[in-house]
């Protein structure tokens, strides 16, 4: 029998408040297309190319790095 542990799967209550407080209006969280155990960020509208919000908290990572 081969039982594999349980997987943590990421909630919003795992988001810390200011997070959630500097989302701006169109963006939410959900859970993930990529990763279903993960919360992705989806727009409930399209954003234009270019358009700004944050600030970003946290380490920027390049492209290849992630």
């Amino acid at each position: 029998n081969t039982s594999e542990p349980p997987v943590a799967v990421e909630s919003l209550d795992d988001v810390p408040e200011h997070v959630l407080r500097g989302l701006p209006e169109d963006v939410r969280l959900f859970p993930s297309a990529v990763d279903k155990t993960r919360l992705g960020v989806w727009a409930t509208k399209s954003i234009l190319k270019g358009k700004k919000f944050g600030p970003f908290v946290g380490d920027k990572k390049k492209r290849s790095q992630v």
